[in-house]
């Protein structure tokens, strides 16, 4: 059984590192992919696994993969469906296509009886003084963030991933860059969402 009660996690990433090495400690140590949440200190830190990663879209309680927690799947174009162990609808995962070359595109997670929850850029989010106020700090980082992930035609460009604002109406209720790190803000969000949404990016 995983060691942690996947519904009350605030920060999880995806991954298999176990332990990442430290000053204290010259080696990773490697487990099954999983999301796994990170605990102690800067030089005791470990990712302890709340969900494991099965085949076909699935995540698991136990790393035999006996026990569902939820399934994801594409049902259409840039759709993605999550439900539960007994195959009830949890909600619904979209990604949707900027239409611009230089501008990836936004997410949306749709969580029934809640607002509809959209992921964008940081320094995209939020109302037009909070733009402006991202916009003086960030934009010419955003730029070339959004120029360097497009990449150029017959060259290598090295990505990274972009920290997206997630809000539902002017809440912000949910932080992340890619799969790597995810922060939890609203207590409410359904976790199996959130971990659907890290298997989708990664």
């Amino acid at each position: 059984m995983a060691e942690i009660e996947w519904d009350r996690v605030r920060e999880f990433t995806l991954g298999t590192v176990a332990r990442p090495a430290t000053r204290k400690r010259n080696r990773i140590e490697w487990g099954p992919k999983a999301i796994r949440v990170p605990q102690g200190g800067k030089h005791e830190r470990v990712f302890t696994p709340c969900a494991y990663v099965a085949s076909n879209g699935r995540l698991s309680l136990d790393p035999e993969n006996e026990q569902v927690l939820c399934s994801v799947a594409e049902t259409a174009e840039n759709s993605f469906e999550v439900r539960d162990q007994n195959a009830e609808l949890i909600g619904t995962i979209t990604r949707v296509p900027s239409g611009k070359p230089l501008l990836r595109p936004t997410w949306r997670i749709d969580q029934p009886g809640r607002p509809e929850i959209v992921g964008r850029t940081e320094w995209l989010s939020g109302q037009p003084k909070e733009l402006a106020a991202k916009a003086a700090g960030r934009l010419f980082t955003g730029v070339l963030d959004a120029v360097f992930s497009a990449g150029a035609e017959g060259g290598d460009q090295v990505t990274k991933d972009r920290v997206l604002e997630w809000r539902a109406d002017d809440e912000v209720v949910m932080l992340s860059e890619g799969s790597k790190s995810v922060t939890v803000t609203a207590d409410w969000l359904d976790r199996r969402l959130l971990f659907a949404y890290a298997l989708i990016a990664d």
